[in-house]
C-alpha cells in the first residue's frame, strides 16, 4: 500500500470495532447509571473533543446513552469532521429516524430522539479561549485524544467547560505498551517500540509538548490537579488479531494504518538503520495481508465529575 493511499477518515472508521472491543465496561456502566440518575430533565449538554469523523456520537446512540441531547463537537481537521454529518445521517436511516441537515451541523429525531450536533471545525485552544458555552456543559468526551495534547495546560480550561457536577469521559488514552507479534527480530521489535514511544515524547506543537507515550498512567494526578474528582478507570486496551486467518470488519487497514505511522515516525531516526525500519515495516504489512499479525496497545479509561460546593450532580 502506498503512502498516498492511506486515508485517515477510513482509518477512524475502521477503528470502531478496535475501540468498541476496548472500552472499559465497568467505566461505561458507571457513566451509564450516573446518567439516568439525572431523570428527564433538560436535554443533555454534550462537548466532544476530537470528535474525529463523529464515531464516538454513534456508538452513544447504537449504545442507547444519548436520546435527548445537544452535543458540540470540536475537531481540528475540518475535513474529518464534514464526514460526521453524512455519518450520522446513514445511521438515522438504518434505525427509521429522521435527520435534517441544520446551518450548525445535522438533526436527529425518532419516537424517542431527539439529538442536536453542531459542528465546530477549529483548534481546541482557540475554542476554549471564545468561553463558548463554558461551564454550562454535562458532559465532556474525549476519545483517544488526551495523550496529544499537554495535559498541564489542557485539563483546567477543558473541565471549566462542565457545569458543577457535570461529568468526563476519558477514553483509549494511550499508556506506554505496544505489542507487535509474532517476533521478527526481539532486539529489532524492542528498539522500534521505544523509539516510537520517544517520538510521542518529543512531540511538539508550535513549540509546546504536544502528547506522551504514558498520558493515561499520568491522568489519575492531572485530573485531581485540574480539579476534577475521579469516579471511575479502567484499562481499555487495544486487541487485534486474526479469527480464522483474516480480521473482523476493516481491521486489517486499522493495522495496515498503524504500521504505516510507526514508519513515518521514525523514518531517518539516527538510531534506526533505514533498511532495518523498511525490512520491518515490510515484513509486519505482508503479516497482515497473510492474516497472521496481532497488536496489542495498553490504553486506560477515565470517569469524573467537576466540583461542585455540594459534591452533587448538577443538571
Amino acid at each position: 500500500m502506498r503512502e498516498s493511499t492511506y486515508s485517515f477518515a477510513r482509518y477512524l472508521a475502521a477503528k470502531r470495532s478496535v475501540d468498541d472491543r476496548a472500552l472499559n465496561r465497568q467505566v461505561w456502566e458507571t457513566l451509564q447509571a450516573r446518567l439516568a440518575g439525572r431523570g428527564e430533565a433538560a436535554p443533555l449538554r454534550v462537548l466532544e473533543v476530537g470528535a474525529g469523523i463523529g464515531t464516538m456520537v454513534e456508538r452513544l446512540l447504537d449504545w442507547d446513552l444519548l436520546r435527548r441531547a445537544h452535543c458540540t463537537a470540536l475537531d481540528q481537521d475540518a475535513a474529518s469532521l464534514a464526514l460526521a454529518p453524512q455519518r450520522l445521517a446513514a445511521w438515522a436511516a438504518a434505525h427509521g429516524c429522521r435527520a435534517e441537515r441544520t446551518a450548525a451541523g445535522i438533526s436527529l429525531a425518532g419516537d424517542d430522539l431527539h439529538l442536536e450536533v453542531a459542528l465546530h471545525p477549529g483548534e481546541l485552544e482557540a475554542y476554549l479561549a471564545g468561553g463558548e458555552g463554558a461551564g454550562g456543559y454535562n458532559l465532556l468526551l474525549a476519545h483517544a485524544f488526551l495523550d496529544l495534547v499537554d495535559l498541564e495546560t489542557t485539563l483546567p480550561p477543558l473541565l471549566r467547560q462542565l457545569a458543577p457536577g457535570g461529568l468526563f469521559y476519558f477514553t483509549l488514552n494511550f499508556d506506554g505498551l505496544s505489542v507487535f507479534a509474532p517476533p521478527f527480530d526481539p532486539r529489532l521489535d524492542e528498539l522500534i517500540v521505544a523509539l516510537y514511544h520517544g517520538a510521542m515524547d518529543a512531540r511538539r506543537r508550535e513549540g509546546a509538548p504536544a502528547g506522551e507515550s504514558r498520558a493515561g498512567r499520568r491522568l489519575f494526578d492531572a485530573i485531581a490537579q485540574a480539579g476534577g474528582r475521579l469516579l471511575e478507570a479502567g484499562a481499555s486496551d487495544w486487541v487485534v488479531f486474526p479469527r480464522d486467518g483474516a480480521y473482523p470488519g476493516d481491521e486489517a487497514y486499522f493495522l495496515h494504518f498503524i504500521l504505516h505511522t510507526v514508519e513515518m515516525a521514525l523514518q531517518g531516526h539516527t538510531d534506526l538503520q533505514a533498511g532495518a525500519l523498511r525490512r520491518w515495516a515490510a515484513t509486519r504489512h505482508a503479516e497482515v495481508r497473510r492474516g497472521e499479525l496481532v497488536y496489542l496497545a495498553h490504553q486506560l479509561d477515565f470517569l469524573g465529575e467537576a466540583r461542585s460546593i455540594t459534591g452533587k450532580l448538577k443538571f
